[in-house]
């Protein structure tokens, strides 16, 4: 066999990532047949006291969170008109638009009858329905990044008037953006004002849908740096070299603005506490539990935040949105899962499958992240569309 033949064989080969994320996802699908012919109860231990699980607290609190660096990316450039954090802007838009997405092919999995899941949109409207409000923000506002992020795709395809036409609604697809994550980010932490006797007291509050709103924007700014950190290392060869020298003062700046809002966060939260007059539950254990996450997970990625970027400790801000990120998804589990039925006498604990259901979700997201950045201009600008400067 000739050099050019062993050459070519190596790049048709799968790598180690694809096949374990093929077998995942593989795995994901064969539980999923068992789901929809056998029902929820065979691959997951959601009850009457526990109807919510895993599901719907990571796949879908979770996801939602951390999909709000687009809302907070679109409006810091098109709105405000900070520009130099454009070239993390598709990025961003990209990691909410499939964030989104993955969200609804989960409640598709969650749902008992999920071919009613367009019901709230297209027939039955329970306008004084909290859910009916999510519903339809969620389909809006998927609807809006696809707007946002479809000059990408028509670069790639070379639809050169059809792009221009698009790109002409990107300043009120952003302000239609901002509007529908302020409502439905905090719309999600009301749902659970409907639980007042069945979340623990110190993580309940009238203050619940403010929480839930400033918890996504830290959400967003956290995942933004992830996500960058991550992708420019992995797709290093997609991106350019300019914004590659720019990237670290990208990062101080956006860990300057999480720690800003940790600070506001954290107080916010002890506001609550205070309304409810609920001090004496910390001494309780899951007292000392919402201790952990207020001064693990909020207060200290707060100081962290402060101090690498007042240095300019740029592996200290990166390294603190990755426990930023934790900080999220424990504060909604906590909300949907953990402080849920917190007295209840049997807990509920996710079936292996559930896990598995997840992670499959979260594979498919990232192949399909992986498969759009290599093609279409995300990390770097399209030759005949340069970035506003």
């Amino acid at each position: 066999m000739n050099p050019a033949s062993i050459s070519s064989t190596l790049r048709t080969r799968p790598s180690p990532f694809n096949l374990v994320a093929g077998l995942i996802v593989l795995a994901g699908l064969v539980v999923l047949v068992i789901r929809f012919t056998q029902g929820l109860g065979a691959v997951t231990n959601l009850s009457n006291p526990y109807p919510w699980g895993l599901w719907i607290g990571f796949d879908v609190l979770c996801g939602v969170a951390l999909a709000a660096g687009g809302y907070i990316l679109a409006s810091t450039v098109y709105l405000f008109g900070i520009k130099q954090y454009y070239p993390l802007l598709r990025p961003a838009i990209l990691t909410g638009f499939l964030g989104y997405a993955f969200v609804v092919v989960a409640l598709l999995v969650d749902l008992g009858r999920p071919w009613r899941l367009p019901y709230p949109v297209f027939y039955s409207y329970g306008v004084t329905s909290v859910m009916f409000l999510v519903a339809w923000h969620v389909f809006l506002y998927l609807t809006v990044q696809f707007i946002e992020f479809s000059p990408a795709v028509f670069e790639w395809l070379g639809w050169k008037r059809v792009r221009s036409w698009v790109a002409k609604l990107t300043i009120g697809a952003t302000i239609a953006g901002l509007i529908l994550s302020t409502l439905h980010q905090s719309a999600l932490g009301a749902l659970f004002l409907l639980a007042p006797t069945k979340l623990h007291p110190l993580w309940y509050s009238e203050l619940l849908p403010v929480f839930f709103f400033v918890s996504s924007i830290i959400a967003g700014l956290a995942m933004v740096v992830f996500e960058s950190t991550i992708s420019h290392r992995v797709f290093r060869d997609q991106v350019d070299s300019h914004h590659l020298a720019r990237l670290d003062g990208l990062m101080l700046g956006l860990g300057k603005a999480a720690a800003i809002t940790l600070f506001a966060y954290f107080w916010l939260k002890w506001i609550g506490v205070a309304r409810g007059q609920h001090w004496e539950l910390l001494a309780t254990p899951m007292g000392l539990w919402f201790l952990l996450e207020m001064l693990g997970f909020v207060a200290l990625p707060c100081f962290l935040f402060a101090w690498g970027a007042r240095t300019g400790n740029v592996s200290l801000v990166r390294v603190t949105a990755m426990l930023a990120v934790i900080g999220i998804i424990i504060n909604r589990l906590n909300v949907s899962v953990i402080a849920f039925r917190w007295d209840y006498a049997q807990r509920y604990w996710p079936h292996w499958m559930e896990l598995l259901v997840t992670i499959s979700i979260v594979t498919v997201g990232v192949l399909t992240f992986r498969w759009i950045v290599r093609r279409m201009p995300v990390l770097r600008a399209h030759p005949e569309y340069p970035e506003p400067g």
